[in-house]
C-alpha cells in the first residue's frame, strides 16, 4: 500500500505545482494580505477571539486555525504567495493520502488508489486548492480524515486534536464526531473489539470530542455569528419555500458537478443558478437527490460500505452550506464540495475493484487510468482561471455572462480605470440580471455620486431604505449623497450614527468627509 500512497500524494501535489507562480486572488487579499493576524504566529494566536473576516466588514465567521496556518506560511516565506500556494498543494496531497487510507478498510490497494487519484484530480477541487482561501476546506478534510484513522487505532487524543483542527478551521468541521460514528457503524468486523472501546479510551474520546465541539460552537456563536451578512443576497426576504426554490436546484447542480464537471464557475449566484421564486423541475430533481443520497448510504452499508461511507460524508459535508434548513453565505461554491468528491471517487474505486475481480487487473487499471487522466486534464485546464484577479474575472465573464457578480466586479474594475461609460454599462447589466443585492445597489449609487450623477443615485438609495439588510452600505451612500448636495449637517449625523454601530466605520467616514 505504501507505493499507492506515494503515487496519490505525488499526483495530487504535481497537478497544482503551477499555482506556485500565482498571486493573491479576490478574498485572499482581505483574509491574508490585509490581515495582520495572518502575518505573524503571535498575532494569529492573539486573534483567536477575532472573526475570520475583518470586523469592519461585518461578515463574521470563525476559523482561527486557518488564519494560524497562513501566519506560519507568511512567517516562513516573507509573504510570498507562491509559498502559500505550494502549501495548499501539500495539504491537498495529505488529504488525498488520508482518503486512500480510509478507503483501504473496504477496498483493495488498486481500488483505493483509483479512488484516491479521482479525489486528487477531480476538477471541482481546483477552486479549493488554487484559491488560497480554500485552505479552510483542506484543513477540514485533513482533520476529519485524520480523526477517523486515529480513532481506528485507538489514539483518542490524536483523534480529538484532529477533530479540533477541522472545527476551528471551518464551521463545517463540526461534523467530525458524526463521521467517526459513521465509520464505526461501517466497521466490517463489528464483533471484534475495537481499540476505541478498550478501557476508558472510549469515554476519553467521546468526552474530548464533546468538549471540543461545545467549545467551538460557543466560540462561533460569540465571535463568528452575525445577523446581517450571514446569508447570500438571493435569500434576503425569502421564506422557507422561497429559500428551497433556490437551494434544491443548487443541490442538483452540485450533484452534476461531481459527476460531470465540464462547466465550472467561480460564482453560482443569480443567474448562474436562476433566481426562481417557485417550484421547478430542477427543484424536484434536487429533492430526489436529497432523499436518494442518504438512502444510498443505508442500502450500501453491507453491499458496498465504501460507497455508503462516501455518500454519508458527501451529504454531511455539504449540508452546512446547502441552504436546506437555513440560509448560508453562498448558493453554491465548488470549494464546499471538497469532501463530497469522496462519493464519485468511491464509485470509481468500487468499479475498479469489481472489474479487476471479474476480468483482470490490467483492464481495471486501464479503465481507471483513462478516467483519472481525463479528470486531471480538465483540472489542469481550469487552473489558469485562478492565476490572478484579471484571469478570474475574464474567465467568469467568458464562461458565465449570466452571472450578475461577474458584471458587478467588471463595473468596479472599470470604475477604477476611470472608464465611466463601461462602468455604467456593467452596473446596468448586473442590476438587470439581479436587483436584489443591496451591496451592489449601494456600490452603484456610490459610483454615480462619485461621477456627479446624484439624480441617478438618489432612486438607488431610496431602494436601499426599503430593507435593513445592507444598511451599512446604504448609510455610506446616503452620507456621500448629502455631502454632494451640500448638506454637511445631515451627512455628519449619518456618519456619527454609523460609527457608533459598526467597528471601523469612523475611519471610512473621516477619509471621505470634506
Amino acid at each position: 500500500m505504501k507505493r499507492e500512497l506515494i503515487v496519490v500524494f505525488v499526483a495530487a501535489v504535481a497537478l497544482y505545482l503551477p499555482t506556485s507562480r500565482y498571486g493573491f486572488v479576490q478574498d485572499d487579499r482581505a483574509i491574508i494580505v490585509s490581515n495582520p493576524a495572518a502575518h505573524s504566529v503571535g498575532e494569529a494566536i492573539g486573534a483567536f477571539d477575532d472573526p475570520y473576516w475583518p470586523r469592519e466588514s461585518g461578515a463574521g465567521l470563525y476559523r482561527p486555525m486557518t488564519i494560524l496556518s497562513y501566519a506560519v506560511d507568511w512567517t516562513l516565506s516573507g509573504g510570498r504567495p507562491g509559498w502559500l500556494h505550494l502549501m495548499n498543494a501539500l495539504w491537498h496531497g495529505l488529504a488525498a493520502v488520508l482518503f486512500v487510507c480510509v478507503m483501504a478498510r473496504w477496498l483493495p490497494p488498486l481500488g483505493a488508489a483509483a479512488a484516491g487519484l479521482v479525489f486528487a484530480w477531480h476538477p471541482v477541487h481546483v477552486e479549493a486548492v488554487a484559491s488560497l482561501v480554500g485552505r479552510a476546506e483542506l484543513l477540514v478534510a485533513v482533520g476529519i480524515l485524520g480523526a477517523i484513522l486515529a480513532t481506528r487505532r485507538g489514539w483518542w487524543l490524536a483523534a480529538v486534536l484532529c477533530a479540533a483542527l477541522a472545527m476551528f478551521s471551518k464551521e463545517s468541521g463540526v461534523i467530525a464526531g458524526v463521521v467517526i460514528l459513521l465509520d464505526q457503524w461501517l466497521d466490517p468486523h463489528p464483533l471484534t473489539p475495537s481499540p476505541v472501546g478498550r478501557g476508558g479510551t472510549n469515554v476519553k474520546l467521546w468526552g474530548g470530542l464533546a468538549i471540543v465541539t461545545l467549545t467551538f460552537v460557543a466560540a462561533w456563536l460569540a465571535v463568528g455569528w452575525v445577523r446581517e451578512s450571514d446569508a447570500a443576497a438571493i435569500f434576503y426576504g425569502r421564506g422557507t419555500w422561497g429559500r428551497l426554490a433556490i437551494a434544491l436546484p443548487a443541490v442538483l447542480r452540485a450533484a452534476w458537478l461531481l459527476i460531470w464537471p465540464a462547466s465550472l464557475s467561480a460564482d453560482y449566484g443569480p443567474q448562474t443558478i436562476p433566481a426562481r421564486t417557485g417550484g421547478s423541475l430542477e427543484a424536484l430533481l434536487g429533492f430526489c437527490i436529497v432523499v436518494l443520497v442518504p438512502a444510498l448510504a443505508l442500502w450500501c452499508r453491507r453491499r458496498a460500505p465504501a460507497i455508503s461511507f462516501a455518500a454519508a460524508l458527501a451529504a454531511l459535508s455539504y449540508m452546512p452550506t446547502a441552504n436546506l434548513f437555513f440560509s448560508s453565505g453562498v448558493v453554491l461554491a465548488e470549494r464546499n464540495l471538497y469532501l463530497a468528491v469522496a462519493l464519485p471517487a468511491a464509485f470509481v474505486g468500487v468499479a475498479a475493484t469489481w472489474l479487476a475481480n471479474r476480468r483482470d487487473a490490467r483492464q481495471a487499471t486501464v479503465a481507471a487510468a483513462i478516467l483519472v487522466v481525463a479528470a486531471a486534464t480538465r483540472s489542469f485546464a481550469r487552473l489558469p482561471a485562478w492565476q490572478d484577479n484579471r484571469a478570474q474575472l475574464l474567465t467568469l465573464l467568458a464562461d458565465h455572462p449570466e452571472s450578475y457578480r461577474a458584471h458587478a466586479s467588471a463595473a468596479a474594475v472599470l470604475a477604477g480605470l476611470h472608464d465611466t461609460a463601461g462602468a455604467r454599462r456593467e452596473y446596468r447589466t448586473a442590476d438587470s440580471l439581479f436587483d436584489g443585492d443591496p451591496y451592489l445597489t449601494g456600490a452603484r449609487a456610490i459610483f454615480l455620486i462619485g461621477i456627479g450623477d446624484t439624480a441617478a443615485a438618489a432612486p438607488l438609495i431610496a431602494r436601499q431604505t426599503r430593507t435593513t439588510v445592507g444598511e451599512r452600505m446604504s448609510l455610506r451612500a446616503r452620507f456621500l449623497l448629502e455631502l454632494a448636495r451640500n448638506h454637511p449637517a445631515e451627512a455628519h449625523a449619518i456618519a456619527d450614527s454609523a460609527a457608533m454601530r459598526w467597528v471601523g466605520e469612523k475611519a471610512w467616514y473621516s477619509a471621505h468627509a470634506r
